[in-house]
């Protein structure tokens, strides 16, 4: 481990998950410990730190997952991707974050992600169904197009073979025979529950959308220690 927490990490793979979201693995010159809903940062320089969440589960010891959006005219998500492509490596923070699984906790689990927020969500999920818990778990995954919804099929069937799992997808432009909530993701949430109090929830999104659902989950009786994003931590 160097200066700063970072290490040197090999690019595994980088392969198109929609027409702007990339999964990418990544392999840590060391094996990394961390907190499912916990987030790296890609190193660009000593002043310049890009943070993604990991999509991975902690059990998962071969590799990082990210999952990046990223278009041309993102350089933010564009230049990490393309470092990545020319140089084969990349230096990485150590994980980070205090948002992370609660394992301990006898509460219910409400996710809600939106668009690559998925990773966050995901990595949680994963850590909770390998977990011999019993605690019902609540997926809410929003988009504005079906084809953004990249692990849609996966999710449907994961909520055939695991009774603690439930999937409720959300579209903000659906197509004609869309058979689920449409809309906001959060709002499909506040739909769904007449009160949050006795839940643990656990959200990853747009700041915007992450500020006006805690607003409206607070509102719906959510104690605000029950709240966990790391988005939270940056917006007022």
């Amino acid at each position: 481990m160097t200066e700063l927490n970072q290490f040197s990490c090999e690019v595994m793979s980088i392969e198109p998950l929609t027409e702007s979201v990339y999964r990418v693995r990544l392999t840590p010159e060391v094996p990394l410990n961390f907190v499912a809903g916990q987030y790296i940062s890609i190193v660009m320089n000593a002043q310049d730190y890009r943070p993604f969440s990991i999509a991975s589960a902690p059990s998962e010891t071969r590799f990082i997952e990210l999952h990046i959006g990223a278009t041309p005219d993102n350089p933010y998500a564009w230049e990490v991707l393309e470092r990545m492509r020319s140089e084969g490596r990349v230096e990485m923070t150590a994980p980070q974050g205090v948002a992370g699984y609660r394992a301990s906790s006898e509460r219910p689990l409400l996710l809600v992600a939106g668009g690559t927020g998925f990773s966050y969500a995901w990595s949680i999920a994963s850590a909770h169904l390998e977990s011999e818990s019993h605690r019902p778990l609540v997926f809410y995954w929003g988009a504005k197009q079906q084809q953004d919804l990249y692990q849609h099929e996966a999710l449907l069937a994961l909520a055939t073979r695991d009774e603690r799992f439930s999937y409720r997808p959300v579209l903000e432009s659906p197509p004609a025979d869309w058979a689920f909530a449409k809309g906001w993701v959060h709002h499909a949430v506040l739909a769904d529950f007449e009160s949050l109090a006795e839940l643990d929830v656990y959200i990853a999104g747009r700041f915007d959308m992450v500020k006006t659902a805690r607003d409206d989950f607070y509102k719906k009786g959510l104690p605000k220690e029950q709240l966990m994003g790391d988005a939270l931590s940056f917006i007022d």
